[in-house]
């Protein structure tokens, strides 16, 4: 069969050499010295790095913080400035219709006023119409009036009747 080998292991050796209390102050040594190392890099090259990052980032704040409240200021004042101008333009516009209705109204009564003249020429053109039919009215009436008359006294008194009385009687009685 095969062969078995054992080592046979030192049971007074350390396991660990960082266990080992013999090399503790070589080990001290070393870990003070880079310490040190990790100091003065920090110190000289890292921490300055990040000290003017962060200063950068800082100013960068700063500077936008103001540039923001410029803008703010800016908004503001624009916005006073849209408000004064819709204010104007609202008072313009009011302006304008006050300006139309007036002019609207002004053109109305001047149609009104068109209209009543025609109205009245109409009405007094219809108003001699009616006079010229009563007048007509009239003179036929008395026409009739007075052929009725003769005929009337021709057919109850035949002869009898004088035809120039009868109608002096008629033109009597017509004007009063």
């Amino acid at each position: 069969m095969a062969t078995e080998t054992h080592e046979v292991v030192d049971a007074a050796a350390p396991g660990m050499p960082q266990l080992d209390f013999s090399t503790f102050p070589n080990q001290i040594f070393w870990l003070v010295v880079t310490l040190v190392v990790i100091y003065l890099i920090l110190s000289r090259v890292a921490l300055p790095r990040i000290a003017d990052i962060l200063a950068e980032r800082q100013g960068k704040i700063t500077h936008d913080l103001a540039a923001a409240e410029d803008l703010k200021l800016k908004a503001v004042e624009a916005e006073q400035a849209y408000e004064k101008a819709l204010a104007e333009a609202r008072a313009e516009a009011n302006r304008i219709v006050g300006l139309a209705k007036d002019e609207i109204k002004a053109d109305l009564d001047a149609a009104i006023a068109v209209a009543d003249a025609e109205i009245a020429a109409k009405m007094a053109e219809s108003e001699q119409a009616i006079a010229e039919i009563r007048a007509n009215a009239v003179t036929s009436i008395a026409e009739v009036a007075r052929s009725t008359a003769v005929e009337l006294a021709n057919t109850l008194a035949p002869g009898i009747a004088d035809e120039a009385a009868v109608l002096a009687a008629v033109e009597t009685r017509l004007k009063g």
